[in-house]
This record gives C-alpha cells, structure tokens and sequence, in this order.
C-alpha cells in the first residue's frame, strides 16, 4: 500500500497557506475603509467586500470569468440610455429588485404589498379625470379599472395620486417606440371618498427587452425573458408610504415563472370579460367590441410603517 500520508499533509499546508493569502487581503480590503466617516456607507462597503470577496473564493471565479462579468457589465452600461435602463433589467432578472422591495417594505396590517419598480416608468405622465382613458390610442381590448384607496385603519384616503402605466398589446410601451409617442400612461386623483377608476388596456405577457445583455444572459442560462401579464401602479398621498405595485391576471400561465420574480398571491386579480353589446359601466361607446372589468382596492400603510 502506498503511503499517502506525506503528500496528503503536503496538500493540506497548501490549501492552509492560500486560505491564509486569501483571508488576509480580504482583512486589508475591509481595513482600508476604516476612516470613513459615513457610518452607513461604511457599513455597505465593507457588507460588499465580504461577499463578494467570499463569491469569488466559493466558485473559485477564474481572471477569465471576471474579465468576462467586466465586459458583461461595461456593455449593459452601453446600451442604457434615457429610454432604457439595462441596469435596471439586470437588477430585476437576479431577484435583486424584489429583495430590495421586501427589505423596505415589510408587511404592515393589512396594507398593499409592493412589487418591482420595472424599467419604463416616466416622469410627467398626463393626467386624466377619473372614468378617463390612459391608452392614448394604444391597441388593445379596453379593460375598466376601479377601486378604491384606504388607510389601514379603514378610512378613504382623499386625493391619493395614482399613477399606471402598461404595454400595449403587442407588448410594447411607448418608450420603447421611436416616434415620441406617449400611450398607456397617466396620472389620476382619488375622490372624496377615496374611489377611482379608468379606462386602461387589458394586460397581455410580452418579454423585457432582451436583444442585449441582460437577454444574452437569460438565454445563455436557459431561462425565458418573459413577464406575466400585469398593470403599474404607483400610489402616494401625504402621511402614506409610497406604494410601487403591479395588478396580475389570474389565470395566466406565467404567474409562476415571471422573469423578474414579481408576482404576489395577494396581486392577483380577476380580469372579468364582457362580450360586445354589454353596455360599458361608464356608458361608453366601444364600437361593438367586447371589454373587461377588474376591481383593485389600495391600502396604503403609514409613512413611517
């Protein structure tokens, strides 16, 4: 029998001497943020190192796969621009929006669950009167949308801003068009008693964008660049903590295999179809087409919840 005994120790103070190296830049890495002032932006930084510094050494990340994610990332920095944020993508399609979410938006009472933010949302979207038409001439099957706006004591919150934005039913937003355009967007109020509602589209699956890096990654890790079917909502009113949501269709076969990891039981609501010729709630004229009606109802918690 061979005597292993020797090279077996050998091996040992090997591995003993690297871990030692390894351990020890960390240390120094960690100690050179030592005089920072920021206690918070301390506290980040040296989080970052230790886990990055410990990804690197548990998959043993070869200079090759770094340079790689180097380029990778220089490339998503690339293709950002005011209409699109690739970062953003990148940051939804690892987890890392949602988790976010969840961290800053712990369960209060009976409050509206958050969802992610997505990449398309646009400042100054035009505001509509309650019963008005966020489509701006998108296509799509008209899709009635009401509810109302309560604290989580059960009171109507008056006022309260809602903003919504969706894609088209070709799966586009209007951002994502070269002419200018501006559909599927728009701000309203709540009334007196906290109710609102609108006209919108019915909401169809589409695909994030992935003719870049982000769906280079997906594709080359198997996975599909698809978003189940779902309409934004962004909700604030003074002494309220802003609430960032999405509403999904139930019944749509990708709630359990959205891209960007989004979907909330609690988010999921019925899309009721009505057949052309079932007068509108609101009295519209909908040129014989058929249309569909939801209700979401938004409670939002404190401020400081």
């Amino acid at each position: 029998m061979t005597d292993t005994s020797h090279t077996s120790g050998s091996r040992s103070a090997v591995l003993a001497e690297q871990s030692a190296v390894e351990e020890t830049l960390t240390r120094n890495v960690l100690r050179s943020f030592e005089n920072c002032t920021d206690p918070r932006l301390k506290e980040l930084m040296q989080g970052l190192v230790t886990h990055l510094h410990a990804f690197i050494r548990d998959v043993r990340l070869t200079e090759a796969e770094w340079n790689r994610a180097i380029e990778f990332l220089t490339a998503t920095g690339h293709i950002t621009d005011d209409k699109r944020q690739e970062f953003i993508l990148l940051s939804d399609v690892l987890g890392a929006s949602m988790q976010t979410i969840n961290v800053n938006n712990e369960a209060y009472k009976n409050a509206t669950e958050a969802t992610v933010f997505g990449p398309f949302f646009v400042d100054d979207a035009p505001e509509i009167a309650i019963g008005g038409d966020i489509a701006g001439g998108a296509p799509g099957q008209p899709c009635w949308v009401e509810g109302t706006v309560w604290d989580t004591d059960g009171n109507p919150v008056p006022g309260a801003r809602i903003e919504v934005w969706e894609a088209d039913e070709e799966g586009f937003y209007d951002v994502q068009y070269t002419d200018g355009r501006v559909a599927g967007r728009a701000h309203l109020f709540a009334d007196q008693d906290g109710n609102y509602n609108f006209w919108g589209l019915t909401p169809t699956p589409y695909p994030i964008p992935h003719d870049g890096p982000v769906g280079q990654m997906l594709e080359a890790t198997g996975r599909s660049p698809m978003r189940a079917s779902h309409l934004h909502f962004m909700v604030t009113a003074s002494g309220k903590r802003t609430l960032v949501t999405h509403i999904f269709v139930s019944g749509d076969d990708l709630l359990k295999s959205d891209t960007v990891f989004g979907v909330k039981e609690s988010l999921i609501k019925d899309f009721v179809e009505h057949p052309p010729g079932v007068p509108a709630p609101d009295g519209r004229d909908l040129d014989g087409q058929g249309w569909v009606r939801t209700r979401f109802d938004i409670v939002l918690a404190p401020e400081n919840a």
